[in-house]
């Protein structure tokens, strides 16, 4: 959500590659691919924020701390970004995702929103549970 020089981003996108397969992800046997280049994830998002409301996003912790960090102008990048996580999950019809603790409520959104979107419109998305590490 925060502007960055297209030559650093493009190091931190190679940088982080090499990280996942350092730690040992075989790409012979799972999909690696740069989620930027996917246009159906931003759809998505545009998509379930038209199904959400401000004032459930307005009450999400990191969007208070975040916004006091950079002196009450929060962007909507930053407002918004819990709703491209949400979309990044349903995606892919996720039914379990790792999360850690600081980010529970980001998935309790998805799950509200994937219940909404049913409730509309008719089953299609799981609502996706958390697998917390005890790490």
């Amino acid at each position: 959500t925060m502007p960055k020089e297209p030559a650093v981003l493009r190091q931190n996108i190679l940088d982080t590659t090499a990280a996942i397969l350092a730690c040992g992800i075989d790409p012979r046997k799972c999909f690696l691919f740069r989620q930027s280049l996917v246009p159906e994830h931003a759809e998505l998002a545009w998509i379930l924020g038209c199904l959400t409301n401000v004032p459930r996003l307005l009450r999400l912790p990191q969007w208070k701390m975040k916004r006091a960090i950079q002196n009450s102008e929060g962007t909507v990048g930053l407002l918004t970004y819990p709703v491209l996580q949400a979309a990044d999950i349903l995606l892919y019809k996720s039914t379990h995702v790792p999360v850690g603790e600081d980010q529970v409520l980001h998935l309790e959104l998805a799950q509200d929103i994937a219940q909404h979107f049913n409730k509309k419109y008719g089953e299609f998305f799981p609502v996706p549970k958390a697998i917390l590490s005890e790490l």
